[in-house]
């Protein structure tokens, strides 16, 4: 388990690690029926972070379920809210009232619609781009300047309403790239944990494939 935050109101340091704490915060539903969705895409990837961090459990806790690894040198709590996308900022507030955390020690991961499926976007801030869940985050925390890790899902086909189109599960054709989306992002999660967000995006918001974000 990780130290109780300082009492100067940063982040406890890992006393083995010697690294400020960071958390990455994958958005997504509870509940089996939406465990494959395009929403849950945030979820797959610090599905691949805990695995990679060898975690050894998980908590429920701040309204979430919390993983504690170390990966790239740092340790870090993997942040999944229960609250529903919606309601995401709940668990963040929670979260960093309680460890005193500043609105640069967070990563949210979260499906974005207008980007090609498979595609990366790393920003250091912003507005929330339509994203409800990063929407009610940034409420929360009272800044736009919260780093967000955007995996494209792409667009709805034809006529066919943008709630329904994320709510439903990938197309077991289109499960290779997001596969490969995921392990590329977990990648890019781990590049910011250890050197920071603009180390992040320009690696990965300036490759090709599947870590391309553009502009």
């Amino acid at each position: 388990m990780f130290p109780a935050p300082s009492v100067f109101g940063a982040w406890p340091v890992h006393p083995k690690v010697g690294a400020v704490m960071k958390c990455v915060v994958g958005l997504g539903n509870p509940g089996q029926k939406y465990v494959g969705t395009r929403h849950n895409i945030g979820w797959e990837v610090t599905a691949e972070l805990a695995k990679r961090g060898m975690a050894a459990g998980s908590k429920l806790r701040f309204e979430a379920i919390t993983r504690e690894v170390v990966l790239g040198g740092t340790p870090a709590i993997l942040l999944e809210p229960q609250t529903f996308m919606n309601l995401s900022g709940r668990s963040v507030g929670q979260i960093a009232k309680f460890y005193k955390m500043s609105p640069g020690d967070f990563l949210v991961v979260c499906d974005d619609l207008n980007l090609p499926l498979g595609k990366l976007r790393l920003r250091a801030g912003g507005s929330s781009g339509g994203q409800k869940g990063l929407a009610d985050i940034l409420q929360v925390l009272v800044t736009q300047e919260v780093p967000r890790l955007r995996l494209g899902v792409d667009r709805p086909p034809g006529s066919m309403d943008a709630a329904s189109y994320v709510l439903a599960q990938f197309r077991k054709e289109e499960r290779i790239e997001v596969d490969l989306a995921v392990a590329t992002a977990a990648d890019a999660a781990v590049v910011w944990m250890a050197r920071g967000i603009e180390q992040a995006m320009n690696q990965f918001n300036a490759s090709g494939g599947a870590a391309s974000g553009g502009a």
